[in-house]
């Protein structure tokens, strides 16, 4: 494996993406390096470190958010096909 041999680091590739339902209550089973959004639309979620939801608006579709996401709101996300990279 090319990367046994290397810390898992925020910049580094990801290493187990996975598909994000966005939930209102759920929290993310693990915490991305980033969001890439598949469809375009608005992303309201809470970082890792956050007090407060904020939203990400008019995502192209193909675009990637650099945040270390704790949750994705369903309510105020317009956007889909998200894929966390973790």
């Amino acid at each position: 494996m090319a990367y046994t041999n290397h810390p898992d680091t925020a910049n580094g590739p990801a290493l187990a993406p996975y598909p994000i339902v966005p939930s209102d209550t759920a929290e993310l089973p693990a915490s991305p390096k980033g969001i890439y959004v598949g469809s375009g639309g608005d992303v309201t979620l809470r970082g890792v470190e956050g007090a407060a939801d904020v939203t990400y608006r008019n995502l192209p579709d193909a675009s990637y958010i650099a945040v270390r996401a704790r949750f994705i709101r369903a309510t105020g996300t317009t956007a889909s096909n998200l894929i966390a990279e973790a």
